[in-house]
């Protein structure tokens, strides 16, 4: 099993570059996951690039997306 302390090491943290496509890693009371889809860092808030909704997540981290 994946500890968290790992997973966090995979991931930046602090602000992001503004609107370019990222992965991101949440975490709810359940554990850590990465979201299935890319998202960005646009005025203030994280949002789904393909649909650019809001997310409504504890982002913990984040990762250019490959």
């Amino acid at each position: 099993m994946v500890t968290r302390q790992y997973r966090l090491d995979e991931f930046e943290q602090g602000l992001p570059p503004p609107n370019q496509p990222l992965e991101v890693l949440c975490e709810d009371n359940n554990g850590t996951y990465l979201l299935p889809y890319h998202c960005h860092w646009s005025d203030g808030v994280w949002r789904n690039s393909a649909i650019g909704g809001q997310i409504n997540a504890n982002v913990f981290g984040w990762r250019v997306a490959t």
